[in-house]
């Protein structure tokens, strides 16, 4: 039978007391975790957000909480009052909190009872992420996960304060918008009283912080939802967080310094960390060459060691003509690999390969100091020689190669240097490597439409003095775009604006926009330019992979209700059908 909590309020949480508080008379509240019987006795392991506390039952002082204790079964919902009291010695458990004291109960209501949970709440579950799913509520009270989330709104709260303290404003932007080219694709929502037109759900809230600059407001920022519809990877949700902000009257630097001030505040009070400041900076063409990455791990070696110029004159075509179409010829020194069998080999081949390469070429410098290779019947004797001393290379040392388009072959490179630092162990999980990456291309040639597409997005400013090459080289324009990357992963993005209509109009011809489609694509916001807009930057962190970094976790666990690799929710059931009257009113017809 259940009760009503009636005049018992809980006094203290459970995971909070202490031997300072040994004789004071306490009332809790929480879940069963565990329940032990030893006859006259009755343990039970009392848990809520906070931890556990241990709760004695003794027959020979009331057999009627007693009988009743006995009821209790794991997940029953209790309230329990009684006095904090010290362990003896050998009953201590060091592994909680709490493991110094227990309390003796004198009261006990059952507020709720518990079917048989699908699997134990315990962070060391073996229930496969499908039935955790199904059953989130469930898996959200294990404690890995409780405290994952508590990190979470811990490290919102020290966003929100930096930010506040220094001058930025907390406005939030639509949630319905107006569909835009570019990026992943939107999620769409139907107009009711608009047949035919639709709303998209945000992808971020750029164009509406943009104009928050030009409204006069300085400083903004948000925790944002934002939506995307895109095939999932590990570290990627259809719906995800961002930490948003935008200034006005700044240049890089000024938007570098205080967003690293920022990540400093959060390393100092969640990790307990100093950073050295100021963080490291790398242009992209340096990261593409020595990582083979925009987004590099600078946690260990291996880099990308460039041999183009010891090669031009070969008569390997591969390498020749690789490097007479401006491409280039990468190689790996992966040292004292000389070892490694030939289905070691073959198999970085195919992850080259895999990953965009032609191929994968390799010598083997023996610890006998005797070089052999694949290439030996295509490159002479003093070509062979010169690449081992241009790697620096050693007797025991094995020596990757690939030749081709810079950034593909640079791409597959940067892969097979990650493969080899978890293979062979050299990086250090224990190390935080922060470094912001610099002067990206403002476009890139998209292969499939034949034209340039922009690197981030339409509205990044370019560098001063790039900006004569926009009539003359597109290509070669760099970016006033940066990127903060942690351990290989990026952390977030942004870039300086354009905040001319001039300017904007320039860079949306070169991406072939007609004055047609940009006025029906971006007309209120390039409107908006008319009116004086002023210099601004600002800048977007995933929220969701701060805290998966933060706290060595999966990017499901750091979202309270997350959804599958197809975007379903398996324990809601969404995405579901709808009623067929709902479909009428928005004016939307089925296929047979």
């Amino acid at each position: 039978m259940t009760e009503a909590l009636g005049d018992m309020k809980r006094t203290n949480m459970c995971g909070t007391l202490l031997l300072e508080d040994v004789g004071s008379k306490v009332i809790l509240m929480g879940w069963v975790n565990r329940r032990r019987d030893l006859g006259s006795l009755i343990f039970v392991d009392l848990r809520d957000r906070t931890g556990m506390v241990q709760i004695v039952f003794n027959e020979k002082s009331d057999k009627d909480i007693f009988s009743k204790a006995e009821e209790l079964r794991s997940e029953y919902v209790i309230s329990v009052s009684g006095v904090v009291s010290k362990r003896s010695p050998d009953a201590v458990n060091d592994k909680i909190r709490t493991g110094k004291i227990e309390i003796k109960a004198d009261k006990l209501k059952i507020l709720n009872a518990s079917d048989t949970p699908p699997f134990l709440i315990d962070d060391n579950t073996k229930a496969s992420e499908s039935i955790r799913l199904k059953y989130r509520y469930l898996d959200l009270r294990r404690p890995a996960l409780q405290k994952t989330l508590i990190i979470r709104h811990k490290i919102a709260k020290i966003v929100r304060d930096f930010l506040n303290d220094n001058g930025f404003l907390e406005i939030e932007t639509p949630m319905l918008v107006k569909s835009t080219p570019g990026g992943a694709r939107d999620y769409l929502v139907p107009s009711r009283v608009q047949p035919g037109k639709y709303f998209a759900l945000p992808q971020s809230p750029q164009i509406f912080k943009q104009l928050l600059m030009i409204s006069g407001f300085d400083r903004y920022y948000q925790i944002a939802r934002c939506f995307r519809d895109e095939d999932l990877r590990s570290d990627r949700q259809p719906e995800f967080t961002q930490i948003d902000m935008e200034m006005s009257f700044v240049d890089m630097d000024d938007v570098l310094g205080i967003n690293e001030k920022l990540i400093a505040k959060i390393f100092k009070e969640i990790m307990g960390m100093e950073l050295s400041l100021p963080l490291k900076r790398m242009t992209y063409n340096e990261a593409m060459n020595r990582f083979g990455s925009d987004k590099p791990d600078t946690r260990f070696g291996l880099e990308l060691i460039d041999i183009s110029h010891l090669l031009k004159d070969s008569s390997f075509n591969v390498f020749k003509k690789a490097i007479e179409d401006g491409g280039c010829v990468k190689a790996i020194n992966a040292k004292g690999c000389a070892g490694f069998a030939r289905r070691q080999i073959d198999a970085l081949v195919k992850e080259a390969k895999d990953f965009g390469a032609k191929g994968l070429l390799w010598i083997t410098y023996t610890d006998e100091g005797e070089i052999k290779s694949s290439l030996s019947k295509y490159l002479t004797d003093d070509e062979l020689k010169s690449i081992l001393s241009r790697v620096s290379a050693k007797p025991g040392d094995l020596i990757l190669l690939a030749a081709g388009e810079f950034i593909k072959t640079c791409e597959a490179m940067g892969h097979i240097r990650l493969v080899l630092g978890n293979k062979l162990n050299l990086i250090d999980e224990d190390r935080y490597d922060f470094l912001w990456i610099v002067d990206f291309p403002l476009f890139e040639l998209s292969e499939e439409e034949n034209k340039y597409v922009a690197m981030h997005h339409p509205f990044t400013a370019p560098l001063d003095e790039d900006i004569p090459l926009l009539d003359t080289d597109p290509g070669k324009v760099r970016s006033k775009a940066y990127d903060i990357v942690l351990n290989g992963t990026e952390l977030g993005g942004g870039s300086i604006r354009i905040h001319t209509k001039e300017m904007q109009k320039k860079i949306f011809d070169v991406l072939g926009f007609s004055d047609e489609y940009a006025e029906k694509t971006f007309g209120f916001f390039l409107e908006a330019f008319n009116y004086g807009a002023p210099p601004h930057g600002g800048i977007a962190y995933g929220f969701d992979r701060m805290v998966m970094l933060l706290t060595d976790s999966d990017i499901k666990d750091v979202i309270a209700f997350p959804k599958t690799q197809n975007s379903s929710c398996l324990m809601s059931g969404a995405p579901s059908e709808v009623d067929a009257g709902q479909l009428k009113e928005l004016h939307i017809k089925k296929d047979e």
